[in-house]
């Protein structure tokens, strides 16, 4: 396999919506060094705790070792993506493969909030794939997206997790730099998420287009005028899905208000369930988020996530 070719780390189907600003600008060209960023994680349960037993990066992506520092589960894993850059930038193109074998525990998180910065010409991509073996728990949750102005960015999360695995995926973004007065200015902020499990394909996917110019990014069904949006999905077969909504569906009711909307419902196949949550500002959408993973952590490991620690 060769990891640098094009084929490995260009994605196909990404929205006309982003790929129609792609030029050949006054820049480096995309597969330069440092355009391409490669990580492949491999973790295998070894005795009492989570190891990481494979491991290949290419600037700018990269990690520090695994941490072992949550008193209430000391066999997980804690990684921390890393990119060596202050942000994404056009002509871009990332790709992660995270992958977690049989019964391995293991908590992936970015080691800041994503800066998509402003784009003369092309477009940032970055594609990550989990993979979750049985009795596996995982954890992905990186911080929050934020598009500037005259960005274009798409990213493809694709899960394939066994039955018996169990893995929680967050995404939130920030409509801009809200503070700077920036408020969906970005010219394209996309995503697709695809879940599938082996031997069956694919179970779900969901789908996030948000492109300002063509109008329905502030209607009730999309933003609806929040500057936050965060979105927390419970794949799992441990608990039947109909307790894992009720559980989201409580705590971040008791979050309710004008300020902070929110919504839950089962997943196809009774395979969990997800919430997706719109806010006026990124803390409050944070403390919400991480409001409902906790109670599901403790629902289903009877145990509080940690603390956010920075690298």
């Amino acid at each position: 396999m060769d990891r640098l070719a094009p084929g490995h780390y260009t994605l196909h189907g990404v929205p006309g919506a982003v790929t129609g600003h792609e030029a050949d600008p006054d820049m480096l060209a995309v597969g330069s060094p440092g355009k391409v960023g490669i990580l492949e994680l491999e973790f295998a349960r070894t005795g009492r705790r989570t190891e990481l037993v494979g491991h290949y990066q290419k600037t700018p992506l990269q990690i520090m070792r695994p941490l072992y520092y949550d008193e209430h589960l000391p066999e997980m894993a804690y990684v921390t993506l890393m990119t060596s850059g202050g942000g994404v930038v056009q002509g871009d193109r990332y790709r992660m493969d995270l992958t977690c074998g049989p019964g391995a525990e293991v908590n992936l998180t970015s080691q800041a909030a994503t800066k998509v910065y402003r784009m003369e010409g092309d477009y940032a991509t970055q594609l990550v794939t989990v993979t979750a073996g049985p009795g596996s728990y995982v954890e992905y949750v990186p911080h929050l997206t934020i598009p500037f102005a005259r960005s274009r960015f798409y990213q493809r999360l694709r899960l394939d997790a066994d039955p018996t695995a169990t893995v929680v995926l967050g995404e939130s973004m920030l409509a801009g730099r809200l503070a700077r007065g920036e408020r969906n200015e970005y010219d394209a902020y996309c995503s697709d998420l695809e879940v599938s499990r082996p031997g069956e394909g694919l179970i779900f996917a969901d789908t996030v287009r948000l492109v300002p110019a063509e109008g329905g990014v502030t209607g009730p069904a999309v933003l609806g005028g929040f500057g936050a949006m965060a979105t927390l999905f419970v794949v799992t077969g441990v608990v039947p899905a109909s307790v894992v909504a009720d559980t989201l569906h409580e705590a971040l009711g008791a979050r309710s208000s004008a300020r902070l909307r929110s919504g839950t419902s089962v997943l196809p196949r009774d395979c969990g369930a997800w919430s997706r949550l719109l806010g006026e500002e990124s803390p409050e959408v944070e403390a919400a988020l991480r409001g409902a993973w906790d109670a599901v952590r403790r629902l289903l490991l009877g145990v509080p996530i940690p603390a956010r620690r920075r690298p």
